[in-house]
């Protein structure tokens, strides 16, 4: 078997059934199997997958356990050379399987590879990070990598015919070596969902692996399937899990070096929400929502 392909879904139904009827639209040519790890959705997605793609192994769980967990399940099941990660709200495009596949064999320094992904108009989304930093994260929670980009690449510039090395990879679509994840583990479980793949991309780089995007490997992300469902949640866990990622890599004192950043930044969010009134209506609820996120944030950080 080449590759083991896995799917964690929760309550994305229809997005799943258009992500797999791509992946076999598009199928690798050399033997693949794909897992889909149901999350105990309520919308019908595990009968879905049942009905119309048995020859996919589904993994029906009584509960939802995130990301990292889910991926955990099914990661000891596959049988394939590699593993590729796979959000169900994607769609694979025509040799995205293979062109991650034949750079795995052709690199064998490589431990992973991702996909160039793309928003649902075509454009590009961004696919990769330098690795995080408190300094770095400075930097993006205050909005400077628009003036002189430190936290983030600037993958416009980059050649779309070129592989290149990154620090760590969007787990939308990210292909290992399975021998690559018996070395190292799989997903930390103690993150719910974000900063999973930083994790795993980081204990992956310290065992001396590469890792690598792939632009030939177009992947359509369309985003947020199902954060979205429970969007105030997902946004404590976006923090909560960078907060994890620099106490377990980087120690205590970092984490709450951390806090206080975010803490700053928040502020600082907050202290501009009366300028919102100014915007049009569309733009002032999506910003008016985005603060009682962050006022949110605050109020938990404390116990974080």
């Amino acid at each position: 078997m080449k590759l083991s392909i896995i799917i964690v879904s929760w309550n994305t139904r229809e997005m799943l059934a258009d992500c797999l009827a791509s992946v076999y639209a598009h199928p690798l040519q050399e033997a693949f199997e794909v897992l889909v790890v149901d999350n105990a959705s309520g919308d019908g997605s595990a009968d879905m997958v049942r009905e119309r793609f048995r020859q996919v192994r589904l993994i029906a769980l009584e509960q939802n356990v995130g990301f990292a967990l889910g991926n955990n399940e099914a990661i000891p099941l596959c049988s394939g050379e590699y593993v590729l990660l796979l959000n169900p709200d994607t769609v694979v495009k025509p040799g995205a399987l293979a062109a991650l596949v034949s750079f795995l064999d052709k690199n064998r320094s490589a431990g992973g590879v991702g996909s160039r992904l793309l928003n649902p108009d075509g454009s590009l989304q961004t696919s990769c990070y330098p690795a995080p930093t408190l300094g770095r994260e400075v930097w993006r929670l205050f909005h400077l990598d628009a003036l002189i980009p430190v936290g983030v690449y600037r993958m416009e510039r980059w050649p779309l015919d070129t592989p290149r090395p990154v620090d760590v990879l969007k787990g939308a679509s990210l292909m290992f070596r399975r021998a690559v994840l018996a070395g190292v583990g799989f997903l930390d479980g103690r993150y719910f969902m974000y900063s999973e793949e930083v994790d795993l991309c980081y204990r992956v780089r310290q065992a001396g692996w590469q890792l690598y995007w792939e632009p030939r490997s177009q992947i359509i992300h369309y985003g947020g399937g199902s954060v979205k469902q429970a969007a105030a949640d997902m946004f404590l866990q976006l923090y909560l899990g960078k907060l994890i990622y620099f106490r377990k890599h980087y120690g205590r004192f970092a984490g709450i070096v951390y806090k206080v950043i975010v803490a700053a930044a928040s502020l600082m969010r907050l202290s501009l929400t009366p300028f919102v009134f100014l915007q049009r209506p569309s733009r002032r609820k999506e910003n008016l929502q985005l603060a009682r996120h962050y006022g949110r944030l605050l109020a938990a950080l404390p116990g974080m």
